[in-house]
C-alpha cells in the first residue's frame, strides 16, 4: 500500500520553528519529486515548496524564501520541511505530495501523483 504520512505538526509562537516530515511507505522515493503544499480553510491550496528526485530544491514560495527550508533523505525515505521564523499567515494544513520522475511539475495539486493526509500548523501566541 503505497502512502505519505506527514508529522511534527502543531502549535507554536511566532518566531517558533517546526520541523515537518513526510515518511512514505510502500514505494521508495527515490525516483520522485517532492512537494509540499499548505492549505487555509476557503483558500486553495499552495504549493510551498518542491525538489527534485536529484535533490535540487527548484522553489521556494515568496512569503517563505529566507525562512523555510526542504529537504530529504532517501535512506529513510523521508522528506522534510524546516520551517523557522514562524508567522500567523504560516498557519495551515501542510501536506506533502510526490510525483514521478526527476522534475517537479508546476505547483498543482493534480500534478502530482500521491498525497498525505496533512498536519496542521498553527501560529499563535
Amino acid at each position: 500500500q503505497l502512502q505519505l504520512v506527514e508529522s511534527g505538526g502543531g502549535l507554536v509562537q511566532p518566531g517558533g520553528s517546526l520541523r515537518l516530515s513526510c515518511a512514505a511507505s510502500g514505494f521508495t522515493l527515490d525516483y520522485y519529486a517532492i512537494g509540499w503544499f499548505r492549505q487555509v480553510p476557503g483558500k486553495e491550496r499552495e504549493g510551498v515548496s518542491c525538489i527534485t528526485s536529484g535533490d535540487e530544491v527548484i522553489y521556494y514560495t515568496d512569503s517563505v524564501k529566507g525562512r523555510f527550508t526542504i529537504s530529504r533523505d532517501n535512506a529513510k525515505n523521508t522528506a522534510y520541511l524546516q520551517m523557522n521564523s514562524l508567522k500567523p499567515e504560516d498557519t495551515a494544513v501542510y501536506y506533502c505530495a510526490v510525483d514521478y520522475g526527476y522534475y517537479c511539475p508546476a505547483p498543482i495539486v493534480y500534478e502530482y501523483d500521491y498525497w498525505g493526509q496533512g498536519t496542521q500548523v498553527t501560529v499563535s501566541s
